[in-house]
């Protein structure tokens, strides 16, 4: 553990913003599986969460958590499966 105040400050505020990333890039993962299955079976509501799952995937590159180009990607991939 440091004993700088400032590399304390640093700890802290690296916790929280991993918190967040892990979260956000966690809720991501998920709404990614949920399209991806909905669109394998063929369910009625498969657009809807096909729509959740790419403003996610924009939503995490837009913070860095993911490149825009695998973001681009994996959009790319829903898509084809629609």
């Amino acid at each position: 553990m440091p004993n700088i105040k400032s590399a304390i400050k640093r700890v802290k505020t690296n916790a929280k913003v991993n918190a967040q990333n892990s979260q956000v890039k966690s809720a991501m993962r998920t709404a990614v599986k949920k399209a991806e299955t909905a669109l394998v079976a063929k369910e009625e509501n498969a657009k809807e969460l096909l729509s959740v799952a790419v403003k996610s995937l924009d939503k995490a590159a837009s913070k860095g958590l993911i490149h825009k180009n695998a973001a681009s990607r994996q959009k790319a991939r829903l898509m084809k499966k629609a």
